[in-house]
């Protein structure tokens, strides 16, 4: 029975294993179907409340999934102290072959008891006017000589939907984040005003095309470095990409939709361009008009990323704040179907980070707001965060792997030297019991 047992054992390790390998995230959906946004996998539901006394808590570093109806307004609850800087961010994603309209779009802003406003940000949709992920995030900055919004205790998130009478009434889903920011190494030497002056002139744009397909949210984002990446994308398809950007680098990004034969329709907003920070605030965007010839469309010139970036009062140097990974999307309007086909067109991203790293202000680890050797691997390789998970998931499991081989190795060994040994009768003297001498003539058993 032992012996049966041990059996059992190795071979539940060896399936166990096999079924870990199977159960991958990323595996489930066809790669060459558009895919719907990616949510991350390990956001908790959580239900907003129309009441601020109802709201639920998030806690620092989660990933929370939720959703919020035309025209509501819903809370969440913080619990904060009264030194870290905190950030919330909402994407918000509309349902697919939906309308919206001009203005549509949320408003998230984060209040303390008194309903005093720490901050807020708006994302919505404007000439660009067909559904697709949009982000926004608020913040709550402990200032120096303000007592606005520095006290420790109970803060709340409060989001709010826009929508036109025109505009498809379906519920959003909405993404949130809470992290907090690492705490500075000598925020008495840190400055206090933003830059005045920073390189504005884009610089000669990168050439040798490679193939490189994005991913559809910010979770499995794509990685990106300095080159010019071929993708395809469909109407009605947002694609996800992500750039290491370090302390004192700057970013520039262009993307280009290639020609088609089929017509020569001028569509005014074909293709919006958006890039996001590492809290998932938006920092700028832009549209590309297309007639079925090339065109491109680049973002303006961002500032280096640089800490004191957050005391300017432009919304796009503010974002600019933190190293990390930056997030392009790329969406192509649905309206490219009716003239163009269903068909995807050729889309290339160019991008170009410039400057050596600068040494991060943080004491510790700088969490999502750093740049990794390992981050940097994974831009040049192309991995997103979900295919690095699985990466390190396939470890886990190789070494289990490993391991239940040879636990059932060893394993089938004992057992087949012990069936062997009770296969053998005990040991007999020579010539006794009917035995025969060393060299005599074998005798029946």
């Amino acid at each position: 029975m032992n012996r049966q047992r041990d059996r059992g054992r190795v071979t539940l390790a060896t399936f166990a294993a096999v079924c870990a390998v199977a159960a991958l995230p990323g595996q489930a959906h066809a790669a060459d179907s558009p895919a719907a946004y990616a949510f991350d996998p390990a956001a908790e539901a959580v239900r907003g409340a129309e009441s601020n006394a109802d709201a639920a808590e998030l806690k620092p570093g989660s990933v929370h999934r939720s959703s919020i109806g035309q025209g509501q307004k819903l809370y969440y609850r913080l619990e904060l102290d009264d030194r870290t800087d905190a950030y919330v961010s909402a994407v918000a994603v509309p349902k697919g072959g939906g309308r919206v309209a001009y203005g549509d779009g949320i408003t998230i802003s984060m209040r303390d008891l008194d309903d005093n406003r720490c901050s807020s940000e708006d994302a919505a949709f404007e000439s660009a006017e067909f559904p697709r992920p949009i982000a926004a995030y608020a913040h709550r900055i402990v200032e120096k000589d303000s007592t606005t919004c520095a006290a420790g205790g109970t803060y709340n998130v409060l989001i709010e939907r826009e929508s036109k009478a025109t505009s498809s009434p379906e519920a959003w889903d909405l993404e949130l984040r809470f992290e907090n920011e690492p705490a500075l190494r000598d925020a008495k030497s840190m400055p206090t005003e933003a830059p005045e002056n920073w390189p504005s002139a884009s610089p000669t744009p990168p050439t040798g095309k490679q193939k490189r397909s994005g991913g559809s949210g910010f979770h499995d984002a794509t990685g990106l470095d300095t080159g010019e990446w071929a993708d395809t994308i469909a109407p009605g398809q947002t694609r996800f990409y992500r750039v290491p950007v370090d302390w004192g680098q700057q970013l520039f990004a262009t993307a280009a939709l290639s020609n088609s034969g089929k017509s020569t329709e001028y569509l005014g907003n074909a293709l919006a361009l958006a890039l996001d920070n590492p809290a998932r605030g938006h920092v700028d965007d832009a549209t590309l008009s297309y007639s079925g010839t090339p065109n491109s469309v680049a973002l303006d010139p961002l500032p280096p990323v640089a800490y004191e970036n957050r005391y300017d009062s432009a919304a796009d140097v503010s974002a600019m704040r933190f190293a990390g990974w930056y997030y392009l999307s790329v969406t192509l309007s649905p309206e490219v179907a009716e003239h163009y086909g269903d068909g995807p067109l050729g889309l290339t991203l160019k991008v170009k980070v410039v400057n050596d790293s600068e040494p991060s202000p943080y004491q510790g680890d700088a969490g999502i707001f750093g740049v990794t050797d390992d981050d940097r691997d994974m831009a040049r390789s192309g991995r997103s965060a979900a295919e690095a998970g699985e990466s390190g998931t396939m470890k886990m499991v190789a070494a289990a792997g490993i391991g239940a081989g040879s636990v059932l190795v060893l394993g089938l060994g004992a057992w087949t030297l012990l069936a062997r040994r009770r296969a053998l009768p005990a040991a007999v003297p020579p010539g006794a019991g009917g035995q025969p001498p060393f060299g005599g003539p074998p005798q029946a058993w």
